[in-house]
């Protein structure tokens, strides 16, 4: 990666999470965590990725809400960054929602644990051996 281009990319990361998280004066955004900035190699695009609080209806309202804002995101991170032309920005939440609602009844599954299956516990040991 270009040494510019990975500059722009860490201060965007930086700064959009600033912006949205105590700029952004509407009651619909939740707690959002910047995961990563993906800017095109003519730097004319980035893609960011959102870490969401809330449950799903929340996520949506925020998802939304910061779609609208992007006008505003984008010239605040140009004046902020000093930059000629600001990349036009693109978010997406880091994990989608079914995925997100899924992976916590996952988690509860695992911290409780369940009873293994003695025949397949017998044919783990005997391939491993």
């Amino acid at each position: 990666m270009d040494h510019r281009v990975a500059r722009v990319t860490a201060t965007l990361q930086t700064e959009l999470e600033e912006i949205i998280n105590y700029e952004l004066d509407d009651p619909r955004i939740g707690t959002v965590s910047v995961t990563e900035v993906l800017l095109s190699p003519d730097k004319k695009k980035a893609h960011v990725r959102l870490a969401l609080s809330g449950d799903r209806k929340q996520q949506e309202a925020t998802m939304e809400a910061i779609g609208r804002a992007r006008g505003f995101l984008r010239h605040a991170v140009a004046e902020r960054l000093e930059l000629f032309r600001a990349p036009d920005l693109a978010f997406t939440a880091d994990i989608p929602f079914t995925v997100r609602e899924k992976a916590g009844k996952l988690l509860k599954k695992i911290k409780k644990g369940r009873p293994r299956d003695p025949v397949q516990e017998g044919t783990r040991t005997d391939l491993q051996s």
